[in-house]
């Protein structure tokens, strides 16, 4: 059997499933339960690959990593005892023997036992690691696929509702909710199966609705199709249907929301226990050094090792609850010119439509030459506004300074290159190593998120009410365009700015649909990209849209809810984990300066008047069996800047779902720190 499948990046993926299929019919029943809820799970996910052969490859990854595992299991359990690790002697089960010959005889089975079981227990790991993250990719890409429906299906429920207020009929609306994929996503991809299977396969659309229900990954879109598809059925009016859906996917929302940040809350008391305990396992590991017992090496790793991973695991479980907004906020200009569309790509790294022809005649390779340099010349001239738009690009310029600044440092000698060289000078070392290169890229970096993030925010805070002035202008007979220009006149701020641009340029003779899209494009706001596209769309029917700029604002004002309840409790968690923080820091400081200076004081009184003999082997700054109180300072100071850089991102990352929105957070804790070590060391 042979079936044609994409490669999936497995070299020559069919015949390499192909290879393993007879080991499937033998281990699978291609009717059972198993090997259809893989089925389900490739359909949602979109994988478009038959089930048999994906298990088949997925045995077949398993096997080879099992057998390759197999060989290095076999490896260890003959090397621990061939390097001597483990003796045939030291190993035994306990079992009772009557003779020297049988003892021997069992000890000689030692080896090859524990090659077998070796080779057994490696190769079984390895075939469950291969066989099961093969498996494990549908289920993971069809859940994201879900989450991402059931956050948009709110906004596009919103959209089909003002298509069907702006009066297109049924296949229309779900026409266009297929062509929407630039704003809705994966729920238009669902629409697109359905249009794709009437209009190519000659389905009727409603087995088409009727089976996108049941392969869909999300229930929430399944009811939503399996209610439609009633109304479709019984000739009920959509337009009132569609409202109702709306009004309940706006409430579902909003509850959602609250779920979230309830959950948000108990990370939030997580994290303040979490986060103390490897300082109260610092402080243990020390006690027991002063006993004679302690290890440096579970003391650095503690340090460098678990407050690391502490903090990073909590981030990803923060991520796997906390949603950042689907989509990049672009829209593309579907019917318009494709030389529009080129337009609005024009950048530095791309230069617009002189790209297209880019090849075909000498004359264009010297235009996109001179436009190369033209951009150039803009981006010199004014380079915060390129910064501002690109916050990330600033790392191509502060991570070389960073480099040349530590190899300045290196040079001269004021870096030191060992361990013993941050124990002698702890503040300046890592102030060398950590902190310079902390402030040179993530102050450049903060500065200009920030005032991108202000400069959007001047779109989004005032985007209900102006949409409420524009549905109310256009009640009272006026055009679209005539309600911009009220809008523009009666309202003040960045977005009565945009407007009043939007006016002059359809005044020039862009059409209005181009010069909302360019509008949108210069901002790329998610949330403002469904509220452009459900505008733009629209329009096209009608200038008379009042209930659809009324949908707009009440989406955007739900939307508004959502940020400020969001906002509200997200501070509180904030609040905990910089908190948490500052007590971290001021317990490790209290330590220094009451635990480890007095000790350090007791070891120099002991060493002075015992003159170096006896005394329980105290040295040079070291005290109880020769732990270095300088070198624990060391790790303190490193433990709690480790703990501000984590504790910064984790407060940025559960406030709005970014990482770089808690850079801000990490150089005003790391300046903390250092402030407080200063005075302490």
């Amino acid at each position: 059997m042979s079936l044609d499948t994409d490669s999936g990046g497995f070299g020559d993926a069919a015949g390499f499933a192909d290879a393993f299929y007879p080991l499937f019919q033998r281990v699978f029943d291609e009717d059972g339960d198993f090997v259809g809820s893989v089925d389900e799970k490739l359909t949602a996910a979109r994988m478009n690959q038959p089930v048999e052969l994906y298990v088949s490859r997925a045995m077949g990854v398993g096997v080879l990593v099992g057998a390759v595992l197999w060989v290095l299991g076999m490896l260890v359990g003959w090397g621990v005892f061939a390097l001597g690790l483990v003796t045939a002697e030291s190993v035994g089960l306990g079992i009772p023997v009557d003779s020297a010959e049988t003892a021997a005889f069992l000890e000689s089975l030692t080896v090859p036992a524990a090659v077998i079981v070796g080779g057994v227990v490696f190769g079984s790991i390895g075939f469950g690691m291969g066989f099961g993250t093969l498996l494990a990719i549908p289920y993971q890409r069809a859940d994201a696929r879900k989450r991402e429906i059931n956050m948009l299906l709110a906004d596009a429920v919103s959209f089909m509702y003002a298509l069907s207020v702006g009066g297109l009929n049924q296949l229309e609306i779900l026409e266009a909710m297929a062509k929407a994929d630039d704003t809705y996503g994966e729920v238009a991809k669902e629409f697109q199966s359905i249009v794709q299977e009437t209009n190519y396969f000659g389905t009727d659309y409603r087995n088409a609705v009727r089976q996108q229900a049941i392969e869909t990954p999300s229930e929430d879109l399944a009811q939503f199709l399996t209610d439609m598809l009633s109304i479709i059925n019984s000739g009920g009016d959509m337009e009132r249907f569609l409202y109702d859906k709306k009004e309940k996917h706006l409430r579902t929302a909003k509850q959602q929301q609250e779920l979230t940040l309830e959950t948000l809350e108990l990370f939030g008391e997580m994290y303040m226990t979490l986060s103390l305990f490897p300082l109260l396992l610092i402080i243990i590991l020390v006690i027991m050094s002063m006993l004679g017992q302690g290890q440096d090496f579970l003391l650095t790793a503690t340090v460098y090792l678990l407050t690391p991973l502490i903090g990073v695991g909590f981030l990803v479980l923060v991520s796997t609850v906390k949603r950042d907004e689907p989509g990049d906020g672009y829209l593309e200009p579907g019917g318009v010119d494709d030389h529009f569309v080129e337009e609005q790509r024009s950048g530095l790294l791309h230069l617009g439509l002189v790209e297209v022809f880019t090849g075909d005649f000498s004359v264009f390779d010297r235009i996109r030459s001179r436009e190369g340099n033209y951009q150039t010349r803009e981006l010199l001239q004014a380079p915060h506004v390129f910064f501002r738009d690109n916050p990330l690009f600033t790392l191509a310029l502060t991570l070389p300074a960073t480099l040349v600044l530590l190899g300045f440092a290196v040079a001269s000698g004021d870096a030191p290159l060992s361990f013993q060289g941050f124990i002698e000078r702890p503040v300046w070392a890592t102030f060398v190593w950590v902190y310079i290169p902390a402030y040179v890229t993530l102050i450049p970096l903060v500065f200009f998120y920030e005032w991108h993030q202000i400069r959007r925010s001047g779109i989004t805070n005032k985007l209900s009410d102006n949409l409420r002035k524009l549905s109310s202008a256009n009640d009272t007979g006026q055009t679209l365009l005539e309600s911009i220009r009220t809008t523009a006149d009666t309202s003040t701020g960045k977005l009565a700015e945009e407007f009043d641009v939007m006016y002059a340029k359809v005044n020039y003779g862009m059409s209005l649909r181009e010069a909302l899209v360019e509008f949108n494009n210069k901002y790329h706001i998610p949330r403002l990209a469904r509220t452009v596209k459900l505008i733009s769309e629209a329009q096209q029917a009608s200038s008379q849209i009042t209930d659809v700029l009324t949908t707009a604002a009440q989406a955007s004002e739900n939307q508004d809810d959502i940020d400020r309840e969001r906002k509200s409790r997200s501070r509180m968690q904030v609040a905990i984990i910089l908190m948490t923080y500052l007590t971290l820091l001021a317990v490790m400081a209290i330590l220094k300066l009451r635990f480890l200076d007095v000790l350090a004081g007791l070891t120099a009184q002991a060493g002075s008047t015992g003159g170096g003999g006896g005394g329980g082997g105290l040295g040079s700054g070291g005290f109880a069996g020769g732990v270095n109180v300088d070198r624990l300072s060391v790790l303190f100071f490193h433990a709690v800047t480790i703990q501000a850089v984590l504790s910064g991102v984790i407060a940025g990352y559960i406030r709005s779902a970014d990482l770089i929105s808690g850079m801000k957070f990490v150089v005003i804790l790391l300046s903390v720190a250092l402030g407080v070590w200063v005075v302490v060391a």
